[in-house]
């Protein structure tokens, strides 16, 4: 048996895609959802796969210290030096900063190690760009 617990965090993010072919090549930001969904093989002694609030204080509230009201580059940007010299809130990420990587760091890098000793996996997360537009990513 394989049975999920998700919750949903809400952020405000500012971000720069590089490379891209429109008007996301500019700075600008977004009000993201991002979705975490999270598995276990068994239930707990109580009747549930993970409590939800250790879903926010192990995974929500990293997106909320790490990310929310700041602006996230690439760290192979052509402009990150720039951004970083003039705000301390630039946060640098192994990554082009779309949603699909954003999503993708999450599952495998972020998840991981906040779960850590939880006997619960993080094996998606969906994160809402906009009202219309989202990209999961999932084990």
């Amino acid at each position: 048996m394989t049975i999920r617990a998700s919750r949903y965090h809400d952020i405000s993010v500012g971000h720069r895609v590089c490379n891209h072919e429109s008007k996301c090549q500019h700075l600008h930001g977004h009000n993201y959802r991002i979705h975490f969904h999270c598995e276990s093989e068994s239930l707990d002694d109580i009747g549930r796969v993970i409590d939800f609030s250790v879903i926010k204080e192990k995974l929500c509230m990293w997106i909320e210290l790490h990310w929310d009201h700041r602006f996230l580059i690439w760290e192979s940007d052509p402009h990150a030096q720039k951004l970083l010299d003039i705000d301390p809130l630039v946060v640098t990420v192994p990554f082009n900063p779309t949603a699909e990587n954003m999503a993708i760091y999450l599952v495998e890098s972020i998840g991981p190690n906040q779960l850590q000793g939880t006997g619960v996996q993080l094996v998606e997360v969906t994160i809402e760009e906009t009202a219309k537009c989202h990209a999961s990513y999932s084990l």
